[in-house]
């Protein structure tokens, strides 16, 4: 569990240009970098703090913890949860949780039991429009089978010269209402709050920008998610684009949310912004990182 008793933030200046980067992905999900190989990044970077949240699983936390221990890195234990709302796909990001909250445990677990089957419906839409063997490609470009997902596909119809590009092959094959799109349903949102408060952790929405939602029904999720204990939403993220902060400042503000900002890593020359990159979090904010940093 994160050690936070040892951060401080610099009283110098104001915590907003504080760097920390609290959404990231390695190998144990869909980056491209191992656990060891973000932290080295991290402290290249020179990040006052950053947080490994990978979809669905703890497990590179331990490794994360051993590099981010001999290279000086502070390191905040993080999750990023799939959940379905009505018919939208969510991403709830858990930060400061304890890995081995056993409610949190076997809620993960019972998240990546779908992710296999789902793989292979994709796998045979995909062979059905003409790419066999997608599906042992997706299997072999990830490094945890459990962990497999649609950006392995992409990956590999990227990489086999099928698309132009990762973003393509969402936007032809993988996406909503695209051929190879199959739908599936993840955790429920007050199951995930819950499963990240057992875990002694924050729960925060991810990029909300990306769900593009109708402001009335945006509202609406805003709503419950407090309501069920969430307590933080990105406002800067590498999943928004920059005129998009200020929309979301004051979204934070209008419904009492705490902001988060993090890069939303996958790998070098897939994520528009590498760890610590990101611009700092708009001045009247109040960052998530202030109920934990003092």
């Amino acid at each position: 569990m994160s050690d936070f008793a040892t951060i401080s933030t610099d009283s110098s200046k104001s915590p907003h240009l504080d760097n920390f980067d609290l959404h990231n992905h390695s190998t144990c999900s869909d980056g491209l970098l191992s656990p060891t190989q973000l932290m080295e990044l991290a402290a290249k970077a020179g990040v006052d703090a950053i947080a490994l949240t990978d979809h669905d699983t703890t497990d590179g936390l331990a490794e994360a913890h051993e590099a981010a221990k001999r290279l000086g890195v502070n390191l905040v234990d993080g999750v990023e949860i799939s959940v379905s709302w009505g018919v939208t796909t969510l991403h709830i990001v858990g930060l400061w949780i304890d890995p081995n909250a056993p409610e949190l445990v076997a809620g993960l677990q019972s998240v990546r039991q779908g992710r296999l089957d789902r793989a292979r419906l994709i796998g045979e839409a995909l062979a059905k429009i003409g790419f066999p063997h997608t599906y042992e490609a997706a299997l072999a470009l990830a490094s945890n089978d459990a962990m497999v997902s649609r950006t392995h596909f992409a990956r590999y119809l990227a990489d086999s010269g099928a698309v132009k590009n990762i973003q393509a092959a969402f936007d032809k094959y993988l996406g909503k209402g695209r051929p190879a799109y199959v739908p599936h349903r993840w955790a429920g949102l007050e199951e995930a709050i819950t499963w990240i408060k057992a875990a002694g952790g924050i729960a925060v929405l991810a990029h909300p920008g990306r769900y593009d939602l109708k402001p009335s029904i945006r509202d609406a999720l805003l709503e419950e998610f407090r309501s069920l204990g969430g307590e933080a939403i990105e406002v800067v993220t590498g999943s928004h684009r920059p005129e998009e902060y200020n929309t979301w400042r004051r979204l934070a503000e209008e419904h009492g949310f705490l902001a988060s900002r993090g890069a939303d890593f996958h790998g070098p020359g897939e994520s528009p912004y590498e760890p610590g990159e990101l611009p700092p979090l708009p001045a009247s904010c109040v960052p998530v990182w202030s109920k934990r940093a003092h």
